[in-house]
């Protein structure tokens, strides 16, 4: 059994996962190379992933670390997408106006 899966997003773009998990191995990558999380960090904050789990998905962003950081510019893209088409959400509007 494979460790990462790929699987479809909601848009039906194919990404990577830690496999039996809703985690994506660029959520792994965020809170290692962006927030600076340890292996053992993260583990602790998701309690469901093993160690195994975790130094796996950093290997596998390192081995595809191209189209990890493009999956995260096309899932950025597709959120600025949906905010341009959608407005502000109620969180925004109520930010808004407690001004």
């Amino acid at each position: 059994m494979s460790t990462i899966e790929l699987r479809p997003n909601r848009s039906g773009q194919p990404r990577a996962f830690i496999a039996g998990t809703r985690v994506r191995v660029q959520d792994i990558y965020g809170l290692s190379e962006l927030q600076g999380k340890t292996p053992d960090e993260i583990v602790a904050a998701l309690r469901h992933l093993t160690l195994f789990q975790v130094h796996t998905a950093l290997a596998y962003y390192f081995q595809h670390h191209a189209e990890i950081l493009q999956e995260i510019r096309e899932d950025d893209d597709f959120a600025a997408a949906m905010r341009a088409k959608l407005g502000p959400g109620p969180l925004a509007a109520k930010l808004k106006s407690a001004d």
